[in-house]
């Protein structure tokens, strides 16, 4: 792939980037499922792409996949617990592989791989790691040794954009849950200091004495406040 044609795909995400910070989309799911569409479109030898994030204990999650066949490589991988995007997600930062049929690195990942779908080879970048879980962008082609060394170059560009994407979605769904949550609890709190004849840092302070005994997190509790108020409120 020439400079200049690698150039353009970094800017083209750039400005993807730009539009996502700008609009704030409240679907982070749908965001997500564009952006790979985008990468899978934009990286030559690719017919699917995912987005797989794996935690710890073993869990598996496809959170955003170009079609159905990128979803059933992605439930292999949690079946099997072996290939190449779990790999790259935990142990490095970049997989490939040229051919199923040939690989021996996850033997039972190829095997069901080439029995079950159309797809030849693989990449897979890593878009993030921390304590509980990892991620990585996966990219699926239909021939054997579809990614070159140029498609890892581009792949690298593509998975860069991408993580910083997914940073952006989900520190801003994380804010808007943290919205949500001061909400609930606000509303908890004044229907505790009506009903109870306290201020507003007694009110907290019952709920969080409340939520430390029962070991309900705080805002599951203020919901449950506010449910027992709707249901004073309804007609005998």
């Amino acid at each position: 792939m020439l400079n200049a044609e690698r150039d353009a795909v970094a800017l083209r995400f750039a400005e993807l980037l730009r539009d996502l910070e700008r609009t704030q989309p409240n679907d982070t799911e749908t965001a997500l499922r564009e952006l790979t569409v985008n990468a899978a479109a934009a990286l030559p030898g690719a017919v699917s792409a995912s987005i797989t994030v794996a935690t710890r204990e073993g869990e598996v999650k496809s959170v955003a996949a170009t079609d159905s066949v990128a979803d059933k490589i992605d439930d292999i991988q949690r079946r099997t617990k072996q290939g190449p995007c779990l790999e790259a997600a935990w142990e490095q930062h970049t997989m490939r592989i040229r051919d199923v049929e040939t690989e021996h690195r996850w033997p039972l990942f190829c095997l069901e791989t080439q029995q079950n779908t159309s797809i030849r080879s693989s990449l897979a970048f890593q878009l993030f790691r921390n304590r509980e879980a990892m991620g990585a962008l996966n990219f699926y082609g239909e021939r054997v040794d579809a990614f070159d060394d140029d498609a890892v170059e581009l792949g690298l560009i593509l998975a860069t954009h991408t993580a910083v994407a997914w940073n952006l979605l989900v520190r801003d769904e994380q804010f808007r849950s943290a919205l949500a949550s001061r909400d609930l609890i606000g509303q908890a709190k004044g229907i505790l200091m009506e009903r109870f004849g306290v201020d507003a840092a007694g009110a907290f302070g019952l709920l969080r004495r409340l939520s430390q005994e029962s070991n309900t997190p705080l805002v599951d509790l203020a919901e449950q406040v506010i449910d027992s108020r709707t249901g004073e409120d309804r007609p005998a």
